[in-house]
């Protein structure tokens, strides 16, 4: 069976939802176009989405275009919820990026962009808002072209643009603009076209098979508040998006893409099925674990419905997935889609306001990272506090009224701290062997601390996987990833590769009459008490260095304005580069330490008179310049080796 699963993705107020809401209405699942603002879209369906006006939680409406299901999927616009939006890319078939007539290509919109080509997933770009003051076409496909890709194709001829008469009417794209765009891309299609032998029919069959590769992109012109141009668009989507073949009778495979709970508190997984079907009362794989669906609902006709089964192409609703997390695979595993954003950058402790709802706080707290991976609650049990990371000051105040809302919790938060990491400058190793000082544990360990190749985390094998016990093993590598959210200055250690150069372990003893004896017997637990010792020798040896994530910003401000905006970014430790002119104005890029965007944010408007606009978005990280900072340790600390010894008898003692 074809189906499309087709996003819409935008910078924040592009329009995204309200282009939906049309997409629907031409589907003719609705009859009236919702509003945002008042809160009646289809696909905000939180009180908090609505009250706000802004999408938080990505959300699945189906309807049916040409003869081909279509499950299309409304994603957050604002940064701070990009984790929501990198959790669909995986999913989809093909996107339609939304632009803004007046604002052009924003921060946001670059992220999209290139997230969306690196996956290779086929898009069209939809220029929104042509009926508003100030919007643009000529400009805004030099922009297109200039921050995204060159390979664009313009589709319409707008009317009257920047008034309520603005209509967009498609037309072809002549051979001219598509032998342009594809210059590079198709070197039979050019020669075609300078020999004068370039057909029609040639022609589409080129646009459309370099639009499947991702490597160009139609751009329609439109409103989604007037509806000027959402045919057009709809006519893009049935000739350039065809969706993808799903195979019922292949073998189970799907993705885990969201998590939410239901009224009784259990959990509700979304995933896509790209082959196989599921029943209701099967048993199936997932992440790994075994579980029997208690209840399947399925997308249909912009609503949902009970089912007995799900098909492969589809997206659905099961219950009775147990402990289902987000990025579970359903059966066999389908193609990795690793991740593309940047992990957040900020960390706040979440104080509860009563003392006695700090249990209940850290449960919901929990919850809520079962529904987003990448708020990542950290429980620092010696000093009683609970903190989560953000992407942003906005996003805090929806977990805040989430928890008071869906939990009654009254919760207040403490200054929002800037999250670092650490990486390996050299190369260090420790080893320490069984039943020789100062080693008080039944095993032998030996590793090697040095960079890898990338910034993931690697572990690696010196010795034979047969040497000990796999047990033994996977206990000792689970410790090292652990040990690593903690470098010697606190911080998560990102880049690290860390090598088993010894092991060693003594068997299982008994005594005579046959009782384990435990004094003479390795247990995993040996392993999981000396690995982090180990590895923080090793780390001590090659040094880390302390990384702070860097923004890349971008400040549209009056001509009046810049000095006054060029000596505040100075004292922030932001690197601006040369100010580039624009009709009266001037644009300033550059980048700037995660710690000083929000205060930027604050101070811009009281220096520009309220016209200066910020776009950030998160660049890299590079070393600190200056006192380097700290995270207090939530744990028994390896670095002092004294303390971790007493540390580790306690916890053994009172377990």
């Amino acid at each position: 069976m074809r189906t499309l699963n087709l996003g819409i993705l935008a910078h924040v107020d592009a329009g995204k939802t309200s282009l939906t809401e049309r997409l629907l209405q031409a589907a003719g699942v609705i009859d009236e176009v919702g509003s945002v603002d008042a809160g009646s879209t289809r696909t905000d369906t939180l009180d908090l989405e609505r009250r706000r006006g802004i999408t938080i939680k990505s959300a699945v409406v189906a309807f049916d275009l040409a003869g081909t299901p279509v499950n299309l999927v409304d994603t957050p616009g604002h940064p701070d919820f990009i984790a929501e939006v990198e959790r669909v890319l995986g999913l989809l078939d093909g996107a339609v990026l939304v632009v803004s007539a007046v604002e052009g290509v924003q921060a946001q919109t670059r992220v999209l962009f290139r997230a969306l080509r690196r996956l290779g997933v086929p898009t069209l770009v939809f220029v929104n808002k042509i009926d508003r003051a100030g919007a643009r076409r000529d400009s805004i496909l030099d922009e297109l072209a200039t921050a995204l890709d060159p390979a664009l194709i313009p589709m319409d001829t707008v009317t009257a643009i920047g008034t309520a008469r603005a209509a967009a009417t498609p037309r072809p794209a002549g051979p001219e603009t598509v032998a342009e765009a594809l210059a590079d891309l198709d070197d039979d299609l050019l020669a075609a076209y300078l020999d004068g032998t370039l057909t029609p029919a040639a022609l589409d069959a080129a646009l459309a098979t370099q639009v499947a590769r991702a490597r160009a992109h139609p751009v329609h012109f439109g409103s989604a508040i007037t509806g000027a141009g959402v045919a057009g668009l709809v006519d893009g989507i049935r000739r350039f998006l065809p969706g993808t073949d799903a195979d019922p009778a292949g073998p189970l495979s799907g993705t885990v893409f969201k998590v939410d709970r239901g009224p009784a508190g259990e959990r509700i997984a979304y995933a896509r099925l790209y082959s196989g079907r599921v029943a209701v009362r099967e048993e199936i794989t997932v992440g790994g674990r075994s579980a029997k669906v208690t209840g399947i609902d399925v997308f249909e006709d912009g609503g949902e419905r009970s089912s007995r089964t799900v098909e492969a192409g589809r997206i659905a609703k099961f219950r009775g997935l147990g402990e289902v997390r987000i990025g579970d695979p359903i059966g066999t595993p389908p193609r990795a889609v690793s991740g593309h954003f940047a992990p957040p950058t900020l960390e706040t402790v979440v104080v509860p306001g009563r003392e006695e709802d700090r249990p209940a706080l850290h449960t919901a707290l929990t919850q809520l990272a079962e529904q987003d991976p990448l708020i990542g609650l950290r429980q620092d049990e010696r000093r009683r506090e609970l903190a989560v990371s953000l992407y942003g000051e906005v996003q805090k105040e929806v977990v805040g009224a989430t928890l008071a809302d869906e939990y009654g919790l009254d919760v207040a938060f403490r200054e929002s701290t800037v999250i670092c990491v650490e990486r390996p400058l050299g190369t260090g190793a420790a080893v320490e062997y069984i039943a020789k000082a100062p080693n008080p544990f039944l095993a032998t360990v030996g590793l090697r601390a040095e960079p890898a190749e990338s910034l993931d985390n690697e572990f690696r094998l010196e010795v034979e996987l047969g040497s000990m016990p796999f047990a033994f093993f996977k206990a000792l590598e689970e410790t090292v990833h652990e040990t690593l959210t903690q470098g010697p200055h606190g911080w998560q250690v990102q880049g690290c590769a860390v090598t088993v150069t010894h092991t060693g372990y003594w068997a299982r003893q008994s005594h005579a009459h046959g009782s384990f004896d435990k004094s003479m017997s390795s247990t995993a637990g040996d392993f999981r008490g000396l690995v982090p010792l180990i590895l923080a020798q090793a780390l001590d040896e090659a040094g880390t260095v302390v990384c702070e994530p860097l923004h890349r910003f971008r400040i549209e401000l009056p001509e009046a304005d810049l000095g006054g905006v060029l000596g505040a970014l100075s004292k922030l430790r932001a690197v601006p580069e040369a100010p580039a002119p624009r009709e009266g104005r001037y644009v300033l890029e550059g980048t700037i330490p995660a710690t000083a965007v929000h205060g930027l944010g604050q101070r811009l408007p009281g220096m520009t008179r309220g016209e200066g606009l910020l776009e950030s978005a998160f660049e890299r990280h590079e070393p600190v310049s200056g006192p380097v900072p700290s995270r207090p340790r939530t744990d028994a600390n390896p670095y002092d080796r004294d303390a971790y010894l007493v540390a580790i008898s306690r916890r053994v003692t009172a377990g």
